[in-house]
């Protein structure tokens, strides 16, 4: 097989990583994974398995699988609930055709023969899902790149690049007061508190390995996408390694320009900076105060005491 060129989007909740990959979507190089790429399965277990859902982690694999159980293993579960029980998703209406026994035959054939690698497993995965998917709007081809999004998996940043040391890890930073306003509008939200302290761990998390493999891993803050696309997106072309495409600039899905609510892709509902300024205001002033105290070190490491709407939270 040709190069796997691989781009994982990684974000805290409601930090606009299913935005940035809605972004990338319309990219005629790119093969954008259509829901959450939930590669996480039950196998992998550490001291940070209080903090996240094992879908949101880096899998690990047991040996002597099979090929069919290795499918299994990945939980996927966006994918997995739209193609088994379609009336039970939420992305029902997304006008998306593939057969699971298609793609179960593909990633077979893509995993090729023992010993299964949890590198071969992770690529047979994102080769087989675009190689079934029967109306995507561009035909994959060989040079392209694979982009999968997942939430909070850049604090495994260590073990995907040991698995694939040209990957590209982007991972999104978002002002924590526009963010937990926007995580609030799930059934079931973090408590103030576990938010704050997840904010912390994600991203000073990620930093350090931005520092460690800063050939593999950047950060790039939710703000710079809202108040300037092209520029924004200018630089993730740049990182992901390639060129700017005027498509980067709005959300689409499948190619198809998405222009209203981003919903059910993200609980972030636009991409632009007045909905991410204005909703801070919704928030009572005890939550503010509490994420002013939470989190002005790390912000101010970000710049958000430099941010025009987050200057009165974190000037010194």
């Amino acid at each position: 097989m040709s190069e796997f060129n691989f781009v994982m989007i990684s974000a805290g909740f409601e930090h606009g990583g299913n935005v940035t990959h809605r972004h990338l979507d319309g990219h005629p190089n790119l093969l954008v994974y259509p829901f959450e790429s939930q590669l996480g399965n039950r196998n992998f277990n550490d001291f940070l398995a209080s903090v996240e859902r094992v879908q949101y982690r880096y899998p690990e694999f047991p040996e002597g699988l099979s090929a069919e159980e290795l499918y299994e293993q990945i939980i996927d579960e966006e994918m997995k609930t739209f193609l088994r029980k379609r009336n039970g998703s939420k992305f029902r209406e997304a006008d998306l055709i593939l057969d699971e026994k298609n793609r179960i035959n593909s990633f077979k054939t893509y995993l090729g023969d023992a010993p299964f690698t949890r590198k071969k497993i992770v690529e047979a995965f994102f080769r087989s899902t675009f190689a079934a998917w029967e109306n995507y709007y561009v035909q994959p081809e060989e040079n392209m790149t694979y982009v999968g999004y997942s939430p909070a998996i850049g604090v495994d940043a260590d073990r995907m690049v040991r698995d694939f040391p040209n990957i590209k890890i982007m991972h999104i930073v978002r002002n924590p007061f526009s963010a937990y306003r926007d995580t609030k509008r799930r059934p079931f939200p973090l408590p103030l508190n576990r938010y704050l302290i997840t904010w912390n761990i994600y991203h000073s998390t990620v930093e350090m390995y931005a520092e460690m493999y800063p050939n593999n891993v950047k950060i790039f803050r939710y703000e710079d996408l809202v108040a300037d696309k092209t520029k924004f997106m200018q630089s993730v072309s740049e990182f992901i390694g390639v060129e700017f495409n005027e498509a980067m600039l709005y959300p689409s899905w499948n190619g198809k320009e998405i222009k209203d609510m981003i919903a059910p892709w993200g609980t972030v509902l636009k991409s632009t900076e007045s909905y991410n300024e204005e909703i801070i205001d919704e928030l009572s002033e005890e939550e503010k105060q509490k994420i002013i105290a939470g989190t002005t070190a790390l912000a101010r490491h970000f710049g958000y005491d430099q941010v025009e709407y987050l200057k009165k939270y974190y000037a010194k």
